[in-house]
């Protein structure tokens, strides 16, 4: 008699407790899929690298509409500033983003997670995997029918299964002032500046524990320039009713993807989503509303493949993906044409205004 091929130990190996990797994890174990995920942190809401602040379609999405109230703040407005720190205030009816106390919410969805079924393993770092048969064999979780990355811009996962890597980025950090006030609370504080932060925005907003002031650059590793927020703060902290004489508490740091979704991002078995797999908006940054449903796509689709003989994940995975086609372009003529006297000059303008709005407000999937 032949042997017998003895049953994967899971149907799913996810590595990175992220936004992603938790919305993948939730919707195949609510349909009964045998899921691990692999956290490299003992503590999930400890060395972030995301600014934690939710807009309007990813608040309103599956689960993170049930995010306690505490742990959340609402704002309504965009204040957007030219490098000389003129400003116009936006807002689009019925629209809001939320800002968060980020380390609580990571903690809240491994809670979510472990409720649902999943193996929740912490301080578990991906090290290693190998293809078998039936998919793959995972050090420190054993054999699985389909290998997750949503391990982030430098992906192990990406690296160890030959998958598509992000090849352009930005570089943020944000600081934390807990217990701080701004001196206008409601609204989310976006400054423009090529000085400070070529190819993208410097950012101040009020958070549920305190006020959150952050800065990103475009990412050139043979340059490795470092946002230099305690001259930004300098500069703008005053006109975004920042405090004086703050001390940080807790710093974020790390590379946000802003070159669209990898080439290459799913095959054998392997899926890539999140910031591995490069789902964040090129212009805004934002990806935990992209990342959330992506990563509930995939879920999902592992589930009724292996119960319904749905349609491959690897496909499922490709399709769902955003394709950002409009925002590339706008990255693009951003990385090349940004200069400081066009805001300065045009902030007040009907067109300006209305393309701030398209961008903070709508369409962020085109």
């Amino acid at each position: 008699m032949d042997p017998v091929t003895p049953s994967p130990d899971f149907d799913a190996v996810i590595v990175g407790a992220s936004f992603a990797g938790a919305a993948c994890a939730i919707a195949a174990a609510q349909r009964g899929l045998r899921v691990c995920v692999l956290e490299r942190k003992r503590d999930p809401g400890e060395k972030l690298h995301t600014t934690g602040i939710i807009v309007k379609e990813a608040a309103e999405q599956t689960l993170l509409n049930q995010l306690p109230a505490s742990m959340t703040r609402r704002v309504e407005q965009v204040r957007l500033y030219a490098p000389s720190l003129k400003q116009v205030a936006l807002a689009a009816p019925g629209y809001y983003f939320l800002t968060t106390d980020t380390p609580a919410v990571m903690r809240w969805l491994t809670e979510r997670m472990r409720a649902h079924g999943v193996d929740v393993r912490l301080g578990c770092s991906f090290t290693e995997a190998k293809r078998t048969a039936d998919g793959w064999q995972v050090e420190g979780a054993g054999r699985t029918r389909y290998l997750v990355g949503a391990d982030g811009a430098r992906s192990r996962v990406a690296r160890r299964c030959g998958l598509g890597e992000v090849r352009q980025s930005l570089y943020g950090v944000e600081y934390e002032f807990p217990g701080a006030t701004l001196a206008q609370p409601g609204a989310l504080h976006c400054f423009i500046s090529k000085r400070y932060a070529p190819g993208y925005i410097g950012w101040i907003a009020q958070s549920p524990t305190g006020v959150q002031a952050g800065l990103a650059l475009r990412h050139d590793p043979s340059n490795a320039r470092v946002p230099d927020i305690d001259a930004f703060l300098l500069r703008v902290g005053q006109a975004g009713g920042l405090p004086r004489h703050l001390k940080p508490g807790h710093t974020r740091a790390g590379l946000i993807p802003c070159s669209g979704p990898v080439f290459d991002m799913a095959r054998d078995r392997a899926i890539l989503i999140g910031d591995a797999a490069g789902i964040v908006s090129p212009v805004t940054a934002g990806g935990i509303h992209s990342a959330w449903e992506h990563g509930w796509a995939v879920g999902r689709a592992l589930a009724a493949h292996r119960h319904d003989g749905g349609p491959a994940p690897e496909q499922v995975a490709v399709e769902a993906a955003p394709r950002f086609r409009t925002k590339r372009a706008l990255r693009w003529a951003y990385d090349r044409l940004q200069f400081d006297w066009p805001f300065d000059l045009l902030l007040y303008s009907p067109p300006l205004r209305w393309a701030a709005e398209q961008v903070y407000f709508h369409k962020r999937r085109c």
